[in-house]
Order: structure tokens, then sequence, then C-alpha cells
């Protein structure tokens, strides 16, 4: 059985509530307290006077700044940096607006408190979700610094600007320290005053789109920076885990610790008793040093009752999908246009494919880890973590305290890319902590991490298309069968079927609500049970668009090509912008129309149509990242050479346009980009484990391969000039690498590759199946 978890949010209050863009009742302050200035958002008890509320600390703001007497700004990031440079590009929106010289902004990153509001970090959500509110913030902050200005250079405000920390009104100027030092800086914004502020024209703008260093940098490079993995609290045990032959359902029988003695500083074990039932089946080995723990837990001999999916494997998990995906309307509707079965009953040609996908590791640099202790009351939990709001009810719940006496300080992540949204590899150092009553660090070995992980589930995406006489698409029946984080991990956010009559994981689901217009068009989101109950399913960077666009994609290719269309020539067709698809303010002005714009431009730049050698060939994605609610329109093409006798595709070159609507941070963005669709080609070429014996196979670099230096192809990316609103940029490219390559494979020597990863063997044998 799946364990218990805490409920997150309602399910009607919206994300961009949750992390606060949205305004709402609040008021915003501004004041000066001990020589500084400082800012944040309040409630409506604050119109008596920002000073008095801010001593007072009423106020409870997701994102607050301040400036120190030297005019230096803090702001404090609320979101876990793990390679992105979220402070950065968070920090440049603020200082955009507030007028602040780049030199003088500086970034904290915040440890949990009900004033952040609801922290999380992932699905490419940051500036989305930030923009709007920095932008107000920023921009209250600026009026009252120029008003002040102003006033003690005598000068009316209309004709006075701000620049690098300073108000100038004519052939004057003075320094926001000089203002703060000397002027009436207490102010409060209602909610309506805050919206009503006029925001810097796209042509004013002096950091946001324009190079800088990512803040971060420095302590990354001179070792200043802190992992989680990196603290060390005094008196503190070290600790490893001893993990069940399954995820759920195995029981402690026995633990023979003869041999563990032996081992130099080991101190015991601990069988884990978890009132959340997330941990089950767990032993801790202890030590006063980590290769003591990593040791002592190798030593250990633990008898376990195994659970009931000890014997599942991946091939158990794809079939299960299969199954359900060809039962007719099994699922919950997420997408029903039209009239598919009209269409279908009337088609003239039909074209059906399946598309499987394999289970996938998150395989971040640094194993998780965590190190907890208990001070007063309070349960100190010290680690890297991207969605603190999730964990902390399910933290609490398993120490058998209120939230509120559970706080995580937040460190650097070493890579994240969706496992740390889900921080339960926390829960074994917390509740050995309480159980030995002193500090324990727990680190996951590469193979514990493996073992453990929220694996990306196997997938299988089922589509048939329907075809008139004059081979013109008229509908598509897709069914999409996973296993479903959400559903475990934060039912909150599951959504609601179009026809009311049932639920779906929309971060399992999303992809298939694309932005072709298709007249007759339905999308069936199924659970795979089996896959629920055999691992804990986790976001994996890009989620569900990083499996079922390469299903979507693979797909509008062979339907292209079946009807003798040029594949690109094909989509811009139903690329045409129309009723849904059209797009709407502010976040997808334009619709389906920005999507065609970077097709467009990803086929003149990547030669489409030329010459090319034998074996070689190209082929073509489109996406729109992680949400329709949020889209980055990405057009991609790929060129591959097959070896025909080894099975081995080589790509040398991939070419990707985006249009993101405003790039905050070129560097992070491009950064970002690259990133993105180098893990995209690994899936699609390399990386993929599976399941055996209701475990994860590959554990380590020894059988679990990602993409080698030696494989990097030549990346061509660019980004279009736009004012738009920005949205996010960490995972659109994951979701066009794959269909892709696997199209230009088809290309080049004519097989349909219909499984990721895709393996020399797997080409070898369809290739001698055509010969």
């Amino acid at each position: 059985m799946n364990p218990k978890k805490s409920q997150t949010l309602p399910a009607k209050e919206s994300r961009a509530e949750a992390d606060g863009w949205a305004l709402t009742r609040r008021s915003f302050m501004v004041g000066s307290l001990a020589g500084g200035l400082v800012m944040g958002f309040g409630g409506l008890t604050a119109a008596r006077s920002a000073r008095a509320e801010l001593a007072a600390h009423n106020f409870s703001p997701v994102v607050w700044f301040e400036m120190e007497p030297d005019g230096t700004t803090w702001v404090n990031i609320a979101k876990a940096e793990m390679g992105q440079h979220v402070g950065t590009a968070l920090a440049r929106i603020v200082a955009d607006e507030l007028g602040v010289a780049w030199k003088h902004v500086r970034i904290r990153h915040v440890d949990s408190d009900p004033k952040w509001g609801y922290m999380v970090t992932g699905g490419s959500w940051s500036v989305f979700t930030s923009f709007a509110m920095l932008s107000r913030a920023g921009a209250a902050g600026r009026t009252v610094l120029l008003e002040q200005g102003a006033k003690l250079l005598g000068a009316a405000p209309g004709n006075c600007t701000v620049a690098d920390s300073e108000v100038r009104c004519g052939d004057q100027s003075i320094s926001y320290s000089d203002i703060i030092a000397r002027g009436d800086t207490d102010r409060v914004f209602t909610a309506e005053e805050l919206e009503a502020l006029p925001i810097k024209p796209a042509s004013e703008r002096r950091l946001i789109g324009t190079r800088a260093m990512a803040l971060d940098i420095p302590a990354k490079t001179d070792g200043s920076a802190r992992y989680g993995i990196d603290v060390e609290l005094d008196g503190m045990v070290y600790a490893r885990p001893v993990l069940p032959p399954t995820r759920y359902g195995s029981s402690v029988v026995a633990v023979d610790e003869s041999a563990a003695k032996d081992v130099r500083g080991y101190q015991g074990h601990h069988v884990i008793t978890d009132p959340s039932s997330t941990l089950q089946g767990w032993v801790m080995a202890l030590a006063d040093s980590q290769w003591g723990a990593i040791k002592a837990a190798d030593a250990l001999n633990v008898e376990w009752n195994a659970g009931p999916t000890a014997g599942v494997s991946e091939q158990d998990l794809l079939a299960e999908g299969e199954r359900l995906a060809s039962q007719s309307g099994s699922g919950t509707l997420f997408v029903n246009e039209g009239d598919v079965d009209s269409a279908r009953s009337g088609a003239a040609h039909t074209v059906e494919a399946t598309y499987r996908t394999s289970s996938v590791l998150h395989f971040h640099l640094e194993p998780v880890n965590a190190t907890v202790e208990e001070r007063d009351g309070v349960w100190h939990v010290h680690t890297g973590n991207q969605w603190q709001s999730l964990i902390i009810p399910l933290l609490a719940q398993a120490l058998e305290v209120e939230d509120s006496q559970v706080v995580m300080h937040q460190y650097y992540l070493g890579g994240g890319f969706g496992r740390r949204l889900f921080g339960d590899y926390a829960l074994p150092a917390a509740l050995t902590a309480k159980a030995l009553g002193r500090p324990v660090k727990a680190v996951f070995t590469r193979e514990d991490d493996a073992r453990f992980d929220c694996i990306r589930s196997p997938s299988v995406c089922r589509l048939s298309a329907s075809l008139d006489s004059d081979n013109r698409l008229t509908g598509i029946e897709h069914a999409i069968a996973a296993g479903w984080p959400t559903l475990s991990m934060a039912p909150g956010f599951m959504g609601e079927g179009v026809d009311g009559k049932g639920q779906f994981d929309p971060f399992s689901a999303n992809g298939a609500d694309h932005w072709y217009t298709v007249p007759n068009h339905r999308v069936r989101a199924i659970n795979n049970d089996l896959a629920q109950r055999t691992f804990l399913p986790g976001w994996l960077r890009s989620v569900g668009p990083g499996w079922i666009n390469f299903g979507v994609e693979s797909f509008m290719d062979e339907v292209a090509h079946a009807t003798g269309r040029d594949p690109i020539d094909f989509r811009l067709d139903l690329l045409d912008a129309t009723g849904r698809n059209a797009g709407s303010a502010p976040n997808s002005v334009g619709g389906a129309s920005r999507l065609a714009n970077v097709l467009r431009r990803v086929r003149e730049k990547s030669g489409w149509g030329g010459e090319l050698a034998a074996d070689e060939g190209l082929g073509v994605a489109t996406g729109y990242g992680q949400e329709r609610n949020m889209p980055t329109w990405i057009g991609c093409v790929a060129r591959v050479r097959v070896d025909r006798e080894s099975g081995v595709v080589k790509v040398s070159d991939i070419y990707l346009d985006f249009d993101c609507g405003t790039v905050v941070h070129p560097d992070g963005a491009l950064a970002q980009a690259e990133g993105s669709a180098l893990w995209g080609l690994s899936m699609a070429l390399h990386e993929g484990t599976a399941i055996e014996k209701g475990q994860v196979a590959a554990r380590n670099l020894d059988r679990y391969s990602p993409l080698r230096l030696a494989d990097v192809p030549r990346l061509h990316i660019d980004f279009v000039d736009s004012t738009e609103f920005p949205v996010g940029l960490g995972e659109p490219a994951v979701s066009v690498v794959g269909p892709a390559v696997a199209n230009a494979i088809f290309a080049a020597v004519g097989v349909r590759m219909r499984d990721l990863p895709i393996r020399p063997d797997a080409i070898k044998a369809a290739l001698l199946a055509t010969a």
C-alpha cells in the first residue's frame, strides 16, 4: 500500500496564489529600521505605520528585501538553488524595478518560515510565479525612494529618474543610502495601489535581459558554498540506511549485528517505526563516522518479510500499462473535444501506434542526505530541499509534533531535477534522532539513493488517428498510462476530469493537451496501479511532457509520413492558432502562432530539406514546456547518423529555438536550455533502468549510463527576442529532443523506434526486420 501523505493545498487554491504572485488583499510596507530600509508584504493592519508594523514583525512576506545604510540591497530567496541560478534571476527582477546598481545586490537563501508563504521550487515556476509580485514590490520601493529623493533635492518627482542606486533630478543626484539616512520612507501601499503602480516598459530595463555574473558563482568557486552533505553538528551520530526489499509492505524479522560489531566506530542499529508509514521495514546502521556507517550497514544481516511487489518486473509494469491503455473508456478524461468516436467510424484510414519509456533515475551528483536535531522542542532539519511546504507536514506527522515545531534549514542542492521535491530522505534522520535523543546525520550512498529514488515511472502512450479520404486528420484518441507522483505525494494538486467523473495527476498528463488544432481529440489519463504499489513514482525534470511528448511528436511524424506530407509542413498546418489554441493574456499571448514561429525558425537554421549523407537524417519535434498555462514555445531539429552494423546513433547537431517571453537572466536561460537538451538526449539514447524483483536494477554508473562527454553534439540555441510575460525554462528542451532524435532515425534508415531509450540492439533488430 502507499504511505499516507499530508494534503498540501485545497484543490481549489491556484498555484499562483500559493506561490504568492497573486497579491490578494495584502498591503506593501516600506519603512526605515536600524538605519536601513525594509520592504515586505503584510496584512491590512499595516495601514497605520509601515515602520511600526515592520518593527513589530507584523508582516508575512513571500519575498522581501532590505537596504543596508550603505545601499547594499539584500533579496531574500525562498527558492532552492540547485545550479539554475534562481536567486540571480529573482534578484534581477527586484533590482531592475528598484533601480539598484547590480554591484549593490546580494541574495540570501532563507530557512522555512510561514512568513515566506508556500515554499516550492520546481516545474519551471520560480520566475513565472514571482515576476509580477517582485516587479510590483520593486516599483513600490522605487516610488518611495524617488519621492523622498526628489523632496530632499527640492525637485518635483515627475522631473526625476532612478538609476544605479541614485535618484537623479536634472544635474543633481542623491544616493539611496543618503535617502534612507535623511528621508521619511514610512509608506504603506494597499493591494489596489500596488497593482496600479507603473512598471517599467521593456525599453527602460537595465538589468533584465542583460549579461551579468550569477550571484551564487563566487561561493561555488571559492568553496564557501554549503550543501546539505556538508553539515556537521556537535555530538552527532552518522547513519546509513539498510533498505528493505520493497518500498512498501516489508517488515523486519531479525537483525544480526555480529559482523557489524567488528566495524570500527560502530554504535549499534535502529529499527525505524514511522507513524507516517512512509518508511516500512527500515534499519539504520549507526557509527561515529560516515565511513563507519557505510561499512556497518554492509555488515548488518537483516531478515525481512518482503512486501507483495517483490516479484514485479519492468515488463510487468509496461504490460499492465499497455493493458490499461487498450481498454476503451479506462482512465479519466483529460481532454474531450468534438466527437472522436464519430471521426473514427467515418474514417477512410487510421494510424495507430504505442510508445513506451523505461524507468528513469534522477541520479543527481549529491546523494540525498539530512542532518536532524531537536532543540527546545523544535526539530531542525538541515538539508537541500525543493518543496519545504510539502515535506514539513509529513515530518511533523512522523515526529508526532505540530508543523510549527519543524524548521528546514536550506542549503545548496548538488542537483535536484525533481527528486528533492519530496523530502522523504529527511525522515530516517529525524526518526533516528528522536529515538537516540541526539543529532543524526544520514547520508545515502549512490546505491542507496538509486534504490530509494522516486523514479520516473515506466509509461505507455497509445495513439490512434482518424484520416478522411483526402488524408486530412479528423481525430485523435490518446491514452496515457503511468504511475502518478501527485496521487501519493501531493493529492491536493490532483485535477478533476473534464466530465467530472474522476481525478487525474495533471503533472502526468501535461503535454497531451497540445496546441495542434485537431477537430476531435480525446485524452484518457490512466493510473498504473501496479507501478503505484511497487515504488513511489516521482517528478523528474519535465515530468509528464518528458514521456508524453515523445508519443505525441513521434506520432505526428508517423501521421505526416502516412499522408505523404513533409513533417514540418504537416505540423504548421495544425498550428493555426484558432479556438482554444489562440492563446490568452498574459501567459500565452499569440498561442500556437508563436509555436509555429519557432518551428519556422528552426527549420531555416537547421538546413531542413537539404542534401544529407547516406544514413543521415533530420528529425523534428515541437513542445511548449511543462504546462499549457505557462507555455514556453520550442522547436527542435536533430541531425543524426545511424551505423547500420552496430546500431549506434550519433547525434551531431541539435537545433533549438525558444520563445519564453522576456528572458530575465540570459546566461541562466542558456544554461537551462543546454542542460535540459542534453538530459533529453541522455534519456533518448542512453539513460534508463529497469525494475527487477520490485527494485531498481541499475544502481550506479557501472550499469546506469547517462550521456557521456564524447557523445555531446553541437548545440545551436536561439531565443526569440520578446517582451511578453516570462515563463519557465528549466524543462522544455527535455521534452523535444527524444522525439526529434527518434524521427531523425526514421528519416535516416527508415525504422520507427517507439521505445525509450533507443538501444543499438533495438535498431539492429528493426533493420533486420525490414531487410
